[in-house]
């Protein structure tokens, strides 16, 4: 038998419209806790489908957009502009209903024609302008996540090496035959954040989910058994289906 062991707070939803409405309210409140504590906070956003809605429902909230800045877990070697930009998806559902200011919006520069570089200067960025630290490295206030049918969190997939990657607080991804290359923030920047939402939905989703709970498994195989080790809090929003319940 599998002994399975939730790291964190799980919320457990009937569908994804309230899964988007439980998402949001705790990014809502870990932001506005993080003004009140010091001054500014910091998020770092998803690609996927899974948190549009939360993410058209935060740009709802009151919130001092002017102190927060914002930053990507993970992006596509893509222009900002392209279908498939997670920030151009983030951009029309979140950062322009919001109203959050340009000089607040930090993104991961995917249409680079050198992806190394572009993560390093991503790097250098995020260790320039996220001032809170815990053990000499930046540390993100929130951190929004999702997971793949595969495994895969961030930009961390089954049998690459990135999710080895401990030198590095960003690094590139390279392509397969059927995904565009990637940039991707580390498992030691991911893992220094002061709290995560993994947002999880859908019936496909569930044996990952599985898997990732799990008291024993094999991070080559399913990446996101690295959100067990994160320092901060962590809080699972998932949906009847995401649970085998539905």
């Amino acid at each position: 038998m599998v002994t399975k062991v939730v790291p964190g707070l799980l919320i457990a939803t009937q569908d994804a419209a309230q899964a988007a409405r439980e998402a949001c309210n705790r990014i809502t409140k870990t932001l506005q806790d993080a003004i009140r504590d010091r001054g500014t906070a910091t998020l770092a956003l998803s690609g996927g489908s899974s948190p549009l809605d939360a993410y058209r429902l935060l740009a709802q909230e009151t919130i001092d957009w002017n102190k927060v800045h914002v930053y990507w877990v993970d992006e596509r070697a893509v222009p900002p502009a392209h279908e498939r930009s997670n920030y151009g998806h983030a951009k029309k559902a979140f950062l322009d209903p919001a109203g959050v200011p340009e000089a607040n919006v930090h993104r991961l520069h995917g249409e680079a024609s050198d992806l190394d570089v572009a993560a390093r200067e991503y790097e250098a960025e995020l260790r320039d302008t996220v001032k809170s630290k815990l053990g000499g490295l930046p540390s993100i206030d929130l951190l929004v996540l999702g997971i793949g049918d595969d495994g895969h969190t961030a930009s961390l997939f089954p049998g690459e090496r990135t999710a080895s990657i401990t030198d590095r607080l960003v690094a590139p991804v390279p392509p397969t035959a059927d995904r565009e290359p990637r940039l991707t923030l580390t498992v030691p920047m991911l893992e220094n954040a002061r709290a995560s939402v993994v947002i999880v939905l859908g019936k496909a989703k569930h044996p990952a989910l599985e898997r990732i709970w799990s008291t024993s498994g094999d991070v080559d195989v399913t990446p996101g058994r690295v959100i067990r080790n994160f320092r901060g809090s962590i809080c699972w929003v998932i949906d009847r289906a995401a649970g085998g319940m539905g």
